[in-house]
């Protein structure tokens, strides 16, 4: 199984493979972004010439997998959120709108937003809560990362194209915080500070080959997902409960537009993959919303776990209110205004 990683070893940051309880780094220098943007088969390539001890130049030996620190596995170029489980959208719509069933809108085509790609955290990493948070929650996702494809600009994508620009996977923690994030979805915008203080990348990337048997023949991947908040079990899944497999999520998101090397993707959160699809299926919050100190693991089957500690919140006031202004009159003729 090839993955690729990126890790702190004695203050200095290295990317390479994990193979067994070994970290192999990439020639000093070379980043995880650096083999995205060379493409899937040239980094296998690089990942046989190394795992396999053929000399390469600045490459380091490989040191113990449990002496360095994880980073998050890459800065993403861009980061797209879906939301492509069915039941996690019954149970938010029901969470937020108190409202019944799916609506019709979602099922015409995958809707994503972006979101920051500069606040990803690691696994291990604590995440504080967020000033004026005080019902954070996290989201169970899986995150397909976009790698070159020869001869491909990235736009406008069949699903067969958009396939093979799908370099590998990862655990994606989209943390939430929900108090925040209904204020602002009321503006029929979308969320901000509900959503962009924090997001968990990792533990690495597992190239995309690696799952091919796992596949079926309408290329969703059967993979088990599941999370623990503080040891016990809390919401389990299929990744195969997609309502589109990630080829067509890709495909989607190049329309009109690119998809390019370093760019993630999210699968959205999985069936009972967040606290508050819990709370509206049940009527009220239990699970409780995260506390400091609290622990919230995920774990996705041939991928990993990834694992962070809810840190103390940030008290500060971050509202800031709108300023009443005068209208001007429907009828008001600005040229006559301007000739006096």
């Amino acid at each position: 199984m090839v993955k690729l990683a990126r890790w702190n070893d004695g203050g200095e940051v290295r990317a390479g493979f994990i193979q067994g309880d070994r970290a192999y780094p990439l020639p000093a220098g070379q980043t995880v972004n650096d083999l995205l943007d060379a493409g899937l088969d040239e980094s296998l390539a690089a990942a046989e010439r190394i795992l396999g001890g053929a000399p390469t130049s600045g490459t380091g030996a490989p040191v113990p997998l449990a002496g360095v620190v994880l980073l998050a596995p890459l800065v993403p170029a861009s980061l797209r959120d879906f939301v492509a489980f069915e039941e996690h959208v019954e149970g938010m719509r029901i969470s937020i709108d108190g409202a019944p069933g799916v609506m019709e809108e979602w099922y015409q085509a995958p809707t994503f937003y972006f979101s920051n790609p500069h606040t990803i955290r690691a696994t291990g990493d604590e995440i504080p809560i967020p000033a004026g948070c005080h019902q954070l929650d996290f989201e169970t996702e899986v995150a397909a990362v976009v790698g070159r494809v020869p001869g491909s600009g990235g736009g406008n994508l069949s699903a067969e194209q958009a396939q093979r620009h799908i370099f590998g996977y990862t655990i994606f923690n989209d943390w939430s915080a929900r108090d925040l994030q209904r204020r602002e979805m009321k503006v029929s915008l979308g969320p901000c500070k509900g959503k962009d203080f924090a997001g968990t990348l990792g533990p690495w990337i597992v190239t995309a080959d690696e799952f091919a048997h796992r596949q079926d023949a309408d290329g969703f991947l059967d993979l088990r997902m599941s999370v623990d908040v503080n040891g016990i079990r809390v919401g389990e899944d299929l990744l195969s409960n997609m309502g589109w497999p990630f080829a067509e999520l890709v495909a989607y998101a190049s329309q009109d537009s690119l998809v390019l090397p370093g760019d993630v993707l999210g699968s959205g959160t999985c069936g009972s993959g967040c606290l508050a699809e819990l709370w509206g299926r049940q009527g009220d919050q239990a699970p409780p919303p995260l506390q400091t100190g609290d622990s919230v693991s995920m774990t996705v089957e041939g991928i990993g776990t990834i694992t962070n500690t809810v840190g103390p919140r940030r008290e500060a006031s971050t509202l800031v209110r709108a300023r009443p202004r005068q209208r001007l009159p429907r009828s008001y003729d600005g040229a006559a205004a301007a000739r006096g």
